[in-house]
């Protein structure tokens, strides 16, 4: 079984590869919650329904998230009604949420309800909350402090971050700790390191597991050159006192990792990833084409039939 920690847009972009590299029902995603939020009275779990989306082969290609072909008559009809609007909900993406919220309503955790949404939609994957529980990112700037999905949709990554934070005592959602315990091979998505993987590592016990388990653990940079392919990573990163580079991805993940996959723009790099005791790989992570993301999944793979 191949476990993935995974956020949002470049994690759904990877399984795009893996999936025609390993059988889906091989997969185990451990996905970021840090970015739920409630709007009109609906819980939405932005990176859950990204990979569960992009993996169904319905995600909006340009934008990245949402339904393609999606409609908007219910947001524009709360703008009537004086609703701000400023995180985008298409008319079918509603749907998933009012289907999570109703289950949850009912009982059930977040865990059966994302269970029930990736069965629905057709996917062989197991797709696992990091927790059940309350777990919110929030970015402290200024004097003020805001949701990550304030910072990052309605203000646009704008404000100066000071630090960033985990509010809520998170444990594992089940199964998540015995994933990475029974783990033949884990890959540390290329996703944000503070706010998406970071949170995932914020739940209790699960920096802890990854310490303990046998299996190899290697992380694929989401920084390249200096700078983050998409998303404020590199802010983050510097914000939290991290160095904005592939180095900086390492040392993060340094007491847990095996290997980093870094991009052939930071092949200068290696010798200082492996100072820290990790395996260095050099190749192309920047995933253009299908191509791009099959190449990248077979060399993660490939780590694993050693």
């Amino acid at each position: 079984m191949i476990v993935a920690l995974a956020g949002g847009v470049g994690a759904a972009r990877f399984f795009e590869g893996l999936i025609r590299v390993v059988p889906q029902r091989r997969i185990t995603v451990i996905g970021n919650v840090g970015d739920d939020i409630e709007f009109y009275g609906l819980h939405v779990s932005p990176d859950l329904d990204i990979v569960t989306y992009t993996l169904a082969g319905m995600v909006d290609p340009v934008r990245g998230w949402g339904f393609k072909g999606d409609t908007f008559y219910c947001q524009k009809m709360l703008q009537r009604y004086g609703y701000r609007t400023w995180f985008n909900i298409g008319d079918r993406d509603l749907a998933t949420h009012l289907y999570r919220t109703e289950q949850m309503h009912r009982g059930k955790t977040l865990s059966v309800a994302t269970a029930s949404i990736v069965s629905r939609l057709g996917l062989d994957v197991t797709l696992l909350p990091s927790t059940d529980d309350l777990l919110q990112t929030y970015v402290l700037s200024g004097r003020s402090r805001m949701h990550f999905q304030e910072y990052m949709v309605r203000r646009q990554t704008k404000p100066k971050v000071k630090s960033v934070l985990f509010k809520g005592s998170a444990r594992p959602a089940p199964h998540v700790i015995q994933s990475i315990s029974e783990a033949s091979g884990i890959i540390i998505c290329p996703s944000n390191p503070i706010v998406s993987i970071g949170a995932i590592l914020a739940v209790k016990g699960i920096r802890a597991a990854l310490r303990q388990t046998k299996a190899r653990i290697l992380a694929i940079s989401p920084i390249v050159g200096g700078k983050t392919v998409k998303g404020p990573a590199d802010k983050l990163m510097k914000a939290s006192g991290i160095e904005a580079s592939a180095i900086g991805v390492a040392k993060y993940y340094k007491d847990f990792l095996d290997v980093l996959i870094i991009d052939k723009i930071d092949a200068q790099l290696a010798p200082q990833i492996r100072s820290l005791g990790i395996k260095p790989i050099v190749t192309q992570t920047l995933m253009k084409t299908m191509t791009d993301k099959v190449h990248l999944a077979q060399r993660a793979i490939s780590e694993f039939r050693r």
